[in-house]
């Protein structure tokens, strides 16, 4: 099942998200001189230090102290900047959510925020340094765009994509050593369109951030050993959504599973349901994350085991999901 996932620690500075995003950071600042970063004590962590140690007079640390540090990123887009803000996503999302929702989001600033350690990646940390409600919070405020790369590379086009797109954009990252999925970054990336990493007819996995690597595992394994053919999609942009996608792989498949990095209400699998309700298709469906839960405490990949949110534990719901009956046919009015 682990063939082809195998990565040390040694590897960690080409595979790490944040590491890419610095990089990707200073690139841009470099061709834009709009761009400034903005930090509250946590430079080296979230890797923005980079652009600090090459544009030291276009960064600014505020120290501890997350609701200054997106005022201030507020009144920098007031000026004409482009702010790239960095911390922790449980501080971004909920330590500063007043500050990101009411001076940013509702005055529909050019804020980009690059929210690190996200879900249960920094899971040895404890309850407070996991964050598996952000997704659900920042959908929620009005003009955010919402990102979740599933790598580095697609991070890398995430930020490169937020530099133009207008108004307020969090990305959502881990704290590092997240595998790579893709093998280049000329895949077709664009905001808010879904991308099909593999076509099925028996039932779809939509998937977002490390689950995408883990889901496209779980479909080949299926593939071999299940004779499953399972469609993988990558929705990297959870606002806007890519309702179209969604709803072909309802039409297509029938059976659709939905896998994330964040808690099961209000995320990837609650925006998903909307959509199919709103639709009036029926289908089986399951969604797969952190249940109504404060998390445990350990090692990510143990977590990510505990939660199913591995190839292993995807595997184990697509097959119980394929034993779900429905009406097979192309009359879909008395499903509603």
């Amino acid at each position: 099942m682990s063939q082809g996932l195998t990565w040390t620690v040694y590897d960690a500075n080409t595979m790490s998200q944040a590491e890419i995003y610095g990089q990707v950071l200073c690139d841009l600042g470099e061709q834009n001189d709009k761009i400034v970063g903005l930090s509250a004590d946590l430079a080296n962590s979230t890797k923005i230090g980079k652009f600090g140690e090459q544009f030291p007079d276009r960064f600014f640390n505020v120290g501890i102290a997350e609701q200054n540090l997106f005022g201030v990123a507020a009144g920098l887009a007031k000026s004409g900047l482009t702010p790239f803000v960095s911390t922790m996503a449980v501080f971004a999302s909920m330590r500063a959510a007043e500050q990101i929702r009411t001076d940013i989001s509702y005055q529909n600033l050019d804020c980009k925020i690059i929210a690190t350690h996200g879900g249960i990646s920094f899971g040895a940390a404890g309850t407070t340094h996991h964050c598996t409600e952000d997704i659900a919070i920042m959908r929620s405020f009005a003009n955010m765009t919402v990102i979740v790369p599933a790598d580095g590379l697609e991070m890398a086009n995430a930020v490169k994509a937020c530099v133009d797109h207008p108004g307020p954009v969090y990305i959502r990252i881990g704290r590092g050593f997240e595998p790579t999925y893709y093998e280049k970054e000329d895949y077709g990336f664009e905001i808010g369109k879904a991308v099909n990493i593999c076509d099925g007819t028996d039932l779809t996995i939509i998937c977002c951030g490390v689950c995408v690597l883990q889901a496209a595992e779980a479909a080949r394994y299926l593939k071999e050993n299940d004779d499953l053919s399972v469609r993988v999609i990558n929705i990297h942009t959870l606002k806007p959504l890519d309702e179209e996608a969604i709803l072909k792989a309802v039409t297509d498949t029938r059976r659709i599973v939905t896998v994330e990095e964040h808690n099961i209400h209000g995320g990837l699998g609650s925006a998903v349901a909307d959509v199919i309700a709103k639709s009036g298709k029926g289908c089986a469906f399951h969604k797969i994350g952190i249940p109504d839960c404060f998390c445990e405490v350990g090692y990510p990949e143990d977590l990510y085991s505990h939660y199913k949110l591995d190839a292993d534990g995807i595997i184990s719901v697509v097959r119980d999901v394929m034993g779900k009956d429905f009406e097979d046919d192309d009359d879909w009015e008395d499903e509603v």
